[in-house]
């Protein structure tokens, strides 16, 4: 009988992600900048890659926390989400997507928005909810997003006791 050997985890660096997605016109509401489900869109793809890359598993979205929008994509420029994974608890992980935009001509460049985004890793033959490797913490900034992330976790599972 074989045993399973427990998996020691995987680093933050291990699944972090960037994206980049040229804002077209097909992507703009009538004032020529990116709809806001566009972006949500494309944060949830690079929030989906982290998760899978990290999990190597299924995976499914279970919740975005917080979602601000600073400033508008405008057509022509670039969009880049760059997403890394904040916390992980059993089956579930936070992602941080930050989105930045560039203007191709100037080179200009301004921090757009910012999502949190919980996926939760599943069994591919079941398709019910099953753990994920833990995550690995090498950095001071790392441990304090986690630190933060525990915090978001704890209002999310709150909201969630409030509500059913």
């Amino acid at each position: 009988m074989k045993s399973e050997v427990a998996h020691p985890g995987m680093r933050v660096s291990d699944s972090a992600t960037e994206m980049s997605q040229l804002a077209l016109p097909q992507h703009a509401n009538v004032h020529g900048s990116v709809l806001g489900g566009t972006v949500m869109h494309w944060i949830d793809l690079a929030a989906a890659i982290v998760a899978n890359r990290h999990s190597r598993r299924p995976v499914v979205t279970a919740a975005i926390d917080e979602m601000s929008f600073l400033a508008p994509i405008q057509v022509g420029e670039l969009a880049m989400m760059h997403a890394r994974m904040t916390l992980v608890d059993k089956s579930s992980m936070e992602i941080r997507v930050d989105v930045d935009s560039e203007d191709l001509v100037s080179g200009e460049r301004r921090h757009t928005s910012t999502a949190f985004v919980t996926f939760v890793g599943l069994d591919p033959k079941t398709g019910r909810p099953t753990p994920v490797p833990p995550l690995l913490l090498e950095s001071a900034e790392e441990r304090a997003e986690h630190e933060r992330a525990k915090e978001r976790r704890r209002q999310r599972l709150a909201r969630r006791a409030s509500h059913g």
